[in-house]
């Protein structure tokens, strides 16, 4: 199965506007970072965690021809706003984009996509069937997913865990029970948004000291905010087994 980081930045990607950090100013294609997001991919199913909204240009650039379902892990901006998209995929495959969310998620989704759930629809609005994700493990095609209840300050967040990889997006606590649902994961992408401390991320050394007592063979920090640093230096503070994600990056599970 193959994981690969369609976005690894935070809200407002990375270079950020009107910014002239030398971040931001890099050459270097790694310091650019689109909206958080990955696409899964077995010998069956396609799935992408997270619609950002940097979605079309993400599909775009990993040249995705068949897309099975869209799973979120929460409501926030940049991590829904380019639903609209999937209708390409909706004009291709002739059929709805099943879509994974809690209740809660998908009322979310119902306000900002009215359109698409309205009684009578206007030609060409994105076609969607959603699907409820609770505390169970859920099956798209032949990828099972375990959700993982973790908190983004007091928003609920899901993460979730495939096999022997779980990823977290979006968040600043988990508590014990949860963690149970982590541990003996071989492959952890966590979010690490930069050095200082943050009210709703883990910062740097919140990230590695979770990383340190779950112990994965190998590790990806993502949801990386221009303020953490440029890339190739941060990589060179971090242990042999962590790594800075970067956008397009691939790994296989």
């Amino acid at each position: 199965m193959k994981i690969t980081f369609l976005g690894t930045g935070t809200s407002q990607g990375v270079p950020v506007i009107a910014c002239n950090c030398a971040v931001c100013m890099s050459d270097n294609e790694k310091d650019k970072r689109l909206r958080s997001s990955i696409l899964i991919e077995s010998e069956e199913t396609k799935i992408v965690i997270d619609t950002g909204p940097d979605f079309r240009q993400q599909m775009l650039r990993e040249n995705v021809q068949q897309l099975d379902a869209v799973v979120f892990t929460h409501e926030h901006k940049d991590h829904v706003a380019g639903l609209d998209d999937v209708r390409a995929f909706n004009f291709k495959q002739q059929k709805d984009m099943d879509i994974y969310a809690t209740l809660h998620v998908q009322n979310a989704l119902k306000r900002e996509f009215y359109y698409a759930f309205a009684d009578k629809k206007y030609p060409g609005v994105p076609l969607l069937k959603l699907n409820t994700i609770s505390d169970k493990t859920f099956k798209v095609g032949d990828v099972t997913l375990l959700p993982i209840d973790v908190w983004h300050f007091k928003m609920p967040v899901k993460a979730f865990r495939i096999k022997n990889f779980t990823y977290i997006t979006d968040a600043n606590r988990i508590e014990e029970e949860e963690i149970k649902k982590i541990e003996g994961s071989e492959i952890i992408v966590i979010n690490a948004l930069r050095k200082e401390e943050h009210m709703s991320h883990f910062n740097l050394k919140q990230a590695l000291d979770l990383l340190d007592r779950l112990k994965p063979k190998q590790a990806y920090l993502t949801h990386i905010s221009h303020l953490m640093g440029k890339h190739k230096d941060v990589l060179s503070e971090l242990p042999d087994y962590v790594t800075i994600a970067y956008d397009g990056q691939c790994f296989t599970i």
